[in-house]
C-alpha cells in the first residue's frame, strides 16, 4: 500500500510580521530623522550650551572656563534682575488671572446667542492676530499724556483729568498689563466659548427645573466642565509670559528708569548690548528653571500619574 507524505508548512515566516513591521516604519523614521536632531541639537544642545556659559567668565565671546556660582552671585545681587524678577511675577500674576476672567465673561456674553455674533467674536479675536509690536505702539500712543487718552478727556473740558501711568515709575508695569489683557483676552474667549458650546444644553434645563441660580451653574457645573480648556489657555497665557520681551521693548523700552524691567529684556541686553555672555546666560538659566519648576508638576499630574493610574 502507498503512503503519502505531507509536509508540514515551515515555521520560520513567525518572524516575517516584525521584519515587515520594521520594513514599514522605516520611511516614517526617515522622515522624522530631520525633526528628531533638530530638537536633539537646537533646542536640547543649545539649553545645555546656554547653562554651560554661565559657569564662565565670557564677556564678548564665550569662554570655557570655570568660575562656578559667581554669577549667579552676582545676578542675584543686581537690582535690575531682581527688578525684573518682580516685575514678571506681577505681570504674570495678573495677566493671567485677568485673561481668564475677562475671557471667560466674553465667552458667556456671545454664548448667550447674540445677535451679530460673528462680529463680536471677530472684534474680541482681532487683537489676538496682532503681533506684540504693533500692540506696544498702539497702546503707547493711546497712554502717552501729550498725545492719547489725559489729552483727549482734558480737550473735552477736563482739564484736571490725569492718567500719566506710562511715565509713573510706581504705576507703568501696570500699564503693561493694561494693553497684554487687550491682546490675550480674545484667544482665552476662543477657548473657553468652543467649550461652553460643547455642554450639553439638558445641564441648562435640569438646572432650570431645581430653580438653581444661573451663577451657581457656571461656579459649580460650568466651570468644572471647562477645567480642559482653562488649563490649556493657562498654559498658553504663561508662555506669553515668560517670553515677555517685545510688549515692554514698544511700549516703553524697560522704562521710566527700569520700572517694567523684564527677565527676557535683561538677558538680551547683557547678551547683545552689554557683552556680558555669562551674566545673560545665568538669567537665561534661572528663567528655565522657573519654568520647568512651575511646568513639571502640572505634566506629572496631567500625564505620568494618570497613565500610572490606567496602568
Amino acid at each position: 500500500m502507498a503512503t503519502i507524505s505531507i509536509r508540514a508548512p515551515s515555521i520560520s515566516s513567525s518572524s516575517s510580521p516584525p521584519k515587515r513591521r520594521l520594513l514599514t516604519r522605516l520611511p516614517a523614521a526617515f522622515a522624522l530623522l530631520p525633526t528628531a536632531l533638530i530638537v536633539l541639537v537646537v533646542y536640547i544642545g543649545c539649553m545645555l550650551w546656554t547653562v554651560r556659559l554661565s559657569f564662565t567668565s565670557s564677556t564678548l565671546l564665550p569662554k570655557l572656563d570655570w568660575v562656578g556660582l559667581a554669577q549667579y552671585s552676582r545676578l542675584f545681587a543686581n537690582d535690575r534682575f531682581l527688578i525684573s524678577a518682580e516685575n514678571i511675577v506681577i505681570f504674570g500674576a495678573l495677566f493671567i488671572s485677568g485673561c481668564l476672567i475677562l475671557g471667560f465673561l466674553l465667552a458667556v456674553f456671545i454664548d448667550q446667542n447674540v445677535r451679530g455674533e460673528g462680529i463680536f467674536r471677530t472684534l474680541f479675536l482681532y487683537p489676538y492676530a496682532m503681533s506684540f509690536v504693533v500692540t506696544g505702539v498702539a497702546w503707547q500712543w493711546f497712554l502717552n499724556p501729550g498725545l492719547g487718552l489725559q489729552k483727549l478727556v482734558r480737550d473735552m473740558g477736563f482739564p484736571s483729568f490725569t492718567f500719566d501711568w506710562i511715565v509713573n515709575q510706581d504705576m507703568a508695569i501696570y500699564t503693561i498689563v493694561i494693553a497684554g489683557l487687550w491682546h490675550g483676552s480674545g484667544l482665552t474667549m476662543a477657548i473657553l466659548l468652543a467649550g461652553l458650546r460643547g455642554i450639553d444644553n439638558d445641564l441648562w434645563k435640569a438646572a432650570r427645573v431645581d430653580g438653581v441660580p444661573t451663577w451657581r451653574v457656571y461656579t459649580s457645573i460650568i466651570l468644572p466642565l471647562l477645567r480642559p480648556m482653562i488649563v490649556t489657555a493657562t498654559v498658553l497665557l504663561t508662555t506669553g509670559v515668560v517670553k515677555l520681551y517685545d510688549l515692554v521693548v514698544a511700549m516703553t523700552l524697560g522704562g521710566p528708569g527700569i520700572a517694567t524691567e523684564v527677565p527676557a529684556k535683561f538677558v538680551m541686553d547683557h547678551l547683545f548690548e552689554r557683552n556680558n555672555i555669562a551674566l545673560g546666560t545665568a538669567a537665561a538659566t534661572i528663567m528655565l528653571i522657573a519654568v520647568v519648576s512651575v511646568l513639571a508638576p502640572w505634566v506629572y499630574a496631567k500625564y505620568i500619574r494618570q497613565q500610572g493610574r490606567q496602568a
